[in-house]
């Protein structure tokens, strides 16, 4: 198996008015490619601090994240921003759409910022909106969608660029039992058909049971 990141005694530390917060404390672990990575917690466990660290919102105290050879954890704001746009697909649980965009014009923002061409971009964001089963919802306004459809949408989004990596923030946390289902065996689907490494932080044992690779962090420490 390739190993796509390897952690190393990661460690992020926020300084607070009652003191220092240890967020994550020394956490090491690797995950290969076509992974699907479910990360567990109580709340308030670094959950959403280590996916953010590792897709590049955040910087680290200390420690080392190696992705193809390269430590994003000392490399440059440049660096970060190639590595989010060319490798990393994000999916939240807010599902992050511009209201004032339809779903295709969602949808084409990556490539956008990757420099497709304006009819690239509208035959690639089309398809892979066929693809989530949102073909003929292309024109449709966020406001327009249901919640399972707008999660759609930003799944399509994530997919777009073909990233190595979707970094999923609590993706079904604000939806019912059963667009649940549909929205995780999607992700399933993508990682196994596409090969894509999934990163899942949920505090749904549900969902959680998608994940072939379980994390578990309690007070910023790894349990497994």
């Amino acid at each position: 198996m390739t190993t796509i990141l390897n952690v190393q005694n990661l460690a992020k530390t926020y300084r607070m008015r009652e003191g220092m917060v240890h967020a994550l404390n020394d956490i090491s672990f690797s995950i290969n490619k076509s992974d699907f990575v479910s990360i567990t917690g109580p709340s308030g466990s670094g959950e959403t601090t280590l996916l953010m660290a590792l897709s590049g919102l955040i910087r680290p105290t200390s420690g080392e994240i190696i992705f193809e050879n390269n430590n994003l954890v000392t490399a440059s704001d440049k660096e970060l921003a190639g590595y989010r746009k060319k490798h990393v697909g994000f999916v939240m649980q807010n599902f992050s759409l511009i209201p004032y965009m339809t779903a295709i014009q969602n949808v084409m923002i990556p490539l956008g910022l990757n420099g497709h061409s304006e009819r690239e971009q509208k035959q690639l964001s089309a398809s892979v909106l066929e693809l989530v089963g949102l073909g003929n919802r292309k024109s449709h306004y966020p406001r327009e969608l249901s919640a399972g459809q707008q999660q759609r949408v930003a799944i399509a989004r994530a997919l777009v660029n073909k990233p190595d990596i979707i970094f999923a923030d609590e993706p079904t946390g604000n939806l019912d039992p059963s667009l649940s289902t549909g929205i995780l065996e999607f992700l399933q689907k993508v990682n196994r058909e596409f090969n894509i490494t999934i990163m899942m932080v949920t505090h749904s044992p549900q969902a959680a049971n998608y994940g072939d690779v379980k994390i578990r962090l309690d007070e910023g420490r790894l349990c497994n």
